[in-house]
């Protein structure tokens, strides 16, 4: 976590009260939250972190729900057509701001129809390799795929992961095969059993892979490297500073709920990233604790659906 400033600080404190107190009725009902994902990635993993040390400061139970598919899109529906009361929240993540781009005949907005509480954490992407593959750094897998077809796998069509493999093909003037999955995990199997030769996902789906010695890190999209995998060069040391991508992790609500419970929902998502425990677990994964309020939060998801609709459109990148 980095150090916020005392004034910060004395703000948090001040609006501590607020946290405990709900409005009359909504207390003792417990929150929904969406997960727009299958169990098991890290954006399911931080949305579990949040609902456990959450309820504490909150005094209000939070129960996660899974419902995947669609490109997310099915979860940020549900949550997006919800009573705009509080009770109901999604585990947002970048995937909302390309989802406008990706998917242009929703039946709702993926940006517009949210009310941002807070990002939570940001999660660099990376690209890996077997432990025993040819290729050292970004110039040796760019190399490597000019004398030979590679297929690198991503979590899926539409993923902040491919759209960052498509910019790293256009910016080298390389190409290799896209293989998406549904998933990350899908796709890290495949890799370690060598039906692949590289997988570009976000960090915490491989540091302990990485870690363990059975894949190799070629490339991160954070602006400095990593403090889990320090021995993985940046896009920027790498000759690629463009390609810098960072995806996060937080919470929406529907449009529409009022500014009291979102103050109070962000004040308490405050508190629990202050947690000892949620911290190193993040950072054992490779995902900083990055606190941002709701009107950060909201210029973010603007402005990364502008970018990265420049990237699907240039492509003509259409979903499963």
């Amino acid at each position: 976590m980095k150090r916020r400033s005392f004034f910060h600080s004395l703000s948090l404190t001040l609006a501590a009260p607020m946290v405990a107190s709900a409005q009359p009725g909504l207390a003792d009902r417990p929150i929904r939250l969406i997960v727009p994902v299958a169990p098991g990635g890290s954006q399911d993993i931080v949305a579990r972190l949040l609902a456990r040390h959450m309820a504490g400061p909150l005094g209000q139970s939070i129960v996660v729900e899974n419902h995947p598919g669609a490109g997310s899109n099915i979860g940020y529906e549900i949550v997006a057509r919800a009573r705009p009361d509080g009770l109901t929240l999604a585990a947002g993540s970048d995937s909302l701001s390309i989802n406008k781009a990706l998917f242009p005949r929703l039946g709702f907005d993926p940006v517009e129809d949210f009310a941002p509480v807070a990002q939570a954490t940001q999660v660099p992407q990376i690209l890996v390799v077997r432990a025993d593959s040819p290729a050292e750094g970004l110039a040796g897998f760019v190399e490597l795929a000019k004398r030979q077809p590679l297929a690198v796998g991503t979590p899926g069509n539409g993923s902040l992961s491919h759209l960052l493999q498509q910019v790293v093909q256009d910016a080298s003037e390389v190409e290799w095969t896209h293989v998406p999955y549904r998933g990350g995990a899908l796709a890290v199997n495949d890799l370690m059993s060598g039906a692949l030769q590289g997988v570009m996902i976000n960090i915490g789906a491989v540091t302990e892979h990485v870690r363990a010695g059975r894949l190799r890190g070629i490339v991160v999209s954070s602006p400095q490297r990593t403090p889990a995998l320090p021995q993985v060069k940046t896009f920027h040391e790498s000759g690629l500073a463009h390609a810098e991508a960072v995806g996060w992790h937080g919470l929406v609500a529907p449009r529409g709920t009022p500014a009291d419970m979102v103050a109070r929902l962000h004040a308490a998502l405050v508190q629990t990233l202050a947690v000892p425990e949620l911290q190193q677990r993040l950072a054992a994964l490779g995902i900083e604790s990055t606190e941002a309020p709701p009107e950060a939060l909201g210029a973010r998801m603007v402005s990364d659906a502008q970018r990265w609709g420049a990237v699907v459109r240039r492509a003509g990148l259409r979903p499963d």
